[in-house]
C-alpha cells in the first residue's frame, strides 16, 4: 500500500516530537504543523486504522514499528537534505523548507547518490558522522 505525502508527514512529525516532548498529543501536532485539531483527529484516525499509530487511553499518540520506520527514512531524508542544502549556501530556514518538499518526491536511487556525495566531500573536509548514514532511503 502506497502512503500518501501527508501521512509521511505527519509520521515524520509525530517522531520529532516523540523526541523532544517524550509524549505526542494530537494537540502538539496541531500547533506544530499549524493546523486544526479536528483535522488533526481526522488524519490520525486514518493513521490509526492504517496500522502507523496506536493511541493509548490518555490519548498518548505512538508509532507502531510499520509506522516508526517511515517516518526514521522520512527525517533522515530531510535531515541528509537540509544538510546538503546548507552546504551549497541556502540558509537554514530556507533548506528546511525545502528539504521538507524533496524528501518525498526524490528518487531513491538520486537520493542515494547525494547521500554518497555528501558523505564524501564531508569525510574530506574533517568528518562527517551522521549516525544513521547507513540507513536506507
Amino acid at each position: 500500500m502506497e502512503i500518501h505525502e501527508s501521512a509521511e508527514d505527519y509520521l515524520e512529525k509525530i517522531l520529532m516530537l516523540k523526541q523532544q516532548n517524550g509524549t505526542v498529543r494530537s494537540i502538539d501536532i496541531a500547533t506544530l504543523m499549524g493546523y486544526s485539531k479536528p483535522s488533526i483527529s481526522i488524519a490520525m484516525k486514518h493513521l490509526r486504522e492504517d496500522g502507523y499509530i496506536v493511541m493509548d487511553k490518555d490519548n498518548l499518540i505512538s508509532l507502531t514499528d510499520k509506522g516508526s520506520r517511515i517516518a526514521e527514512r522520512i527525517y533522515f531524508r530531510h535531515r541528509t537534505l537540509r544538510d546538503f542544502l546548507v552546504m551549497l549556501g541556502v540558509s537554514e530556514h530556507i533548506a528546511d523548507r525545502d528539504a521538507c518538499k524533496m524528501e518525498h518526491d526524490m528518487s531513491d536511487e538520486s537520493f542515494e547518490k547525494l547521500r554518497d556525495y555528501l558523505e564524501k566531500v564531508m569525510a574530506a573536509e574533517g568528518g562527517y558522522s551522521d549516525s544513521q548514514s547507513n540507513q536506507t532511503a
